[in-house]
C-alpha cells in the first residue's frame, strides 16, 4: 500500500515525509492557542492575558491527556497495520474513539463541577480569577471534542496519513483566529469570546475528522472484529498511561508550579504565560518528532525491521540538533520583540522583563528537549514503557521541587533555572535505557 513507506522508504525520508506534516500541523494548533493570548492580552488587558495563562497550565494537561491517549492507540493501530491485520486494527480505532469520548466527558464534567476550587487552589491572583473560571468552565464544556479531535488524528499517523490531520488544522486554527477577532473585538466577549471560539472551531474539526477516517477506513478494509473490544484496552493503556505522562510532564509541572509564579502578582504572571505560551510552540518541533517516532518504530516492529529502528532514531537526533539552532538563534536575537507581540505598547516593565528573561534562558537548551523526545519515542513505539515512565517522573519532580523551594527564596527565575535540568536527566535515563537494547525485545501482546 501506499502508506507503506514508513517500513519502506529509507529511515530519513520516511522520517521527514511523515513527520513535517505533524510538525506544521501542531504548529499552526499552537499558532491559534497563542492568538488567544495576544488578542486579549492586546485588545481587552494585561490582567485578560493573566487570566488565560492561569488557566493555561491546566487545560494543557487535558490537551496532553488526549494526545498522550492517542499516540498510545496509535502504537496498537500501527502494529496491526504494519502487520497487515486489518480487521483487528478497525476495530482498535473504534474502541480506542470510544473509550476516550468517555473519558472525555467524564473529565468535562469533574471540571464543571471543581473549576473554582481548581483555580483557588492554584492561588490564581484576585483580580484575575473570575476570568479565569469563565474560561475553564467553557473549556470544559467542549473537552469531549477536543479529545475526540486529537485521537483522530493520532489514528490517522497511524495509518500514514499525517496530511489529513494538517488540513484540518489548519482550517480549525483559521477558523479560530477569526472567531477570535470577532467574538473579542466586535462582540466584546473579552476572556469567553476566545475560550467559545476554540470550542466551535475544534467541534466542528472533530465531526469532519470522523467523517473522513470512516471512509478511508471503508477502503483499507470493510470488515471489523466489532466496534469494541475489551482486549484491545490493556495493550492501549500499557502505551496511553506512559504517553500521557510523557506529553503531560511538561503541563503537570506547570501547573504545580503555577501558584509559586502567581505569587509574584498578575503582572509577573503575565510575562510568564507569554514565554510559556512561546515555549508550547517553539517545542513542536520535538513533540512531533517524538511522535513520529513512535509510529515509525511500531510499524516497522509489526514489519519485523528492528534494525530501520535504530537509523531512524539517528536521523531523529540529527534533525533535532538542526531544530534547535535555529530556535536558539530566533529566541536570543528577537525574545523582547516576541514578547511584545503578547503585551503589546502597554506592557509593565515587569511582565516584559519576567517573559524575556524566560526565553533567554530557557532558549540555549531546546535541544535536550528534543534529544528526550526522539529517545522516549523509540520506548514508546515499541512498548518498553518502565524506565520511559520513571525518567518522565523524574523529570516532573525536578521542576516542581526546583520552584517550590527556590522560587520563593531566590525569585521567580528559578522556575525556569530547572527546565532544562529535568530534561537532561530525562533524557540520561531514556538513553540508557535505550542501550540496553530492551526495547528490542518487548512486545505489545
Amino acid at each position: 500500500m501506499e502508506n507503506d513507506y514508513l517500513i519502506q522508504k529509507k529511515p530519513f525520508n520516511a522520517l521527514v515525509l511523515f513527520s513535517l506534516p505533524i510538525i506544521v500541523g501542531n504548529l499552526f494548533q499552537q499558532t491559534y492557542t497563542m492568538a488567544d493570548s495576544a488578542i486579549v492580552g492586546r485588545f481587552v488587558s494585561e490582567q485578560a492575558l493573566a487570566a488565560v495563562g492561569a488557566s493555561y497550565s491546566l487545560t494543557n494537561i487535558f490537551i496532553c491527556v488526549a494526545i498522550g491517549g492517542g499516540i498510545g492507540s496509535s502504537v496498537v493501530v500501527s502494529r496491526y497495520f504494519g502487520a497487515h491485520h486489518y480487521k483487528k486494527m478497525c476495530t482498535a480505532i473504534f474502541t480506542a474513539l470510544i473509550a476516550f469520548l468517555a473519558i472525555s466527558i467524564l473529565l468535562g464534567g469533574v471540571g464543571l463541577l471543581l473549576s473554582e476550587q481548581i483555580m483557588t487552589a492554584l492561588h490564581t491572583p484576585a483580580d484575575v480569577l473570575d476570568m479565569a473560571i469563565d474560561y475553564l468552565n467553557i473549556y470544559f464544556l467542549g473537552l469531549p471534542f477536543l479529545f475526540i479531535y486529537n485521537v483522530l488524528s493520532a489514528m490517522f499517523n497511524a495509518l500514514g496519513k499525517s496530511k489529513i490531520p494538517l488540513y484540518f488544522l489548519i482550517f480549525s486554527s483559521l477558523f479560530n483566529i477569526a472567531l477570535d477577532w470577532i467574538l473579542v473585538t466586535q462582540f466584546q466577549m473579552e476572556v469567553t469570546g476566545v475560550a467559545w471560539a476554540t470550542l466551535i472551531a475544534q467541534s466542528i474539526s472533530a465531526v469532519l475528522s470522523f467523517g473522513v477516517l470512516l471512509r478511508l477506513l471503508s477502503s483499507i478494509s470493510r470488515e471489523n472484529d466489532g466496534i469494541f473490544s475489551f482486549r484491545e484496552i490493556p495493550a492501549m493503556v500499557k502505551i496511553a498511561l506512559p504517553s500521557i505522562l510523557q506529553q503531560s510532564t511538561v503541563s503537570i509541572g506547570m501547573m504545580l508550579v503555577q501558584s509559586v509564579v502567581n505569587s509574584f502578582g498578575s503582572e509577573a504572571l503575565a510575562g510568564y504565560s507569554a514565554g510559556i505560551r512561546i515555549q508550547s510552540l517553539v517545542i513542536v518541533p520535538f513533540t512531533s518528532l517524538g511522535n513520529a517516532v513512535s509510529s515509525y518504530t511500531a510499524q516497522n516492529i509489526g514489519a519485523q525491521k528492528e534494525h530501520r529502528v535504530t537509523e531512524g532514531y539517528k536521523v531523529a537526533n540529527l534533525l533535532v540538533l538542526f531544530c534547535s539552532v535555529i530556535i536558539c538563534v530566533v529566541l536570543e536575537l528577537f525574545n523582547r520583540q516576541i514578547i511584545s507581540l503578547f503585551l503589546g505598547e502597554n506592557g509593565t516593565a515587569v511582565a516584559m522583563s519576567t517573559g524575556c528573561d524566560y526565553l533567554a534562558f530557557t532558549g540555549f537548551f531546546f535541544c535536550l528537549m528534543g534529544f528526550k523526545c526522539a529517545v522516549d519515542g523509540v520506548l514508546r513505539g515499541s512498548g518498553d514503557v518502565k524506565m520511559f515512565t520513571l525518567a518522565n517522573l523524574v523529570n516532573l519532580f525536578i521542576r516542581v521541587s526546583f520552584a517550590v523551594v527556590f522560587a520563593p527564596i531566590y525569585g521567580i527565575a528559578m522556575v525556569w533555572y530547572a527546565v532544562p535540568l529535568g530534561w537532561l536527566v530525562n533524557w540520561i535515563i531514556s538513553f540508557l535505557e535505550y542501550r540496553t537494547g530492551k526495547w528490542k525485545r518487548i512486545c505489545l501482546q
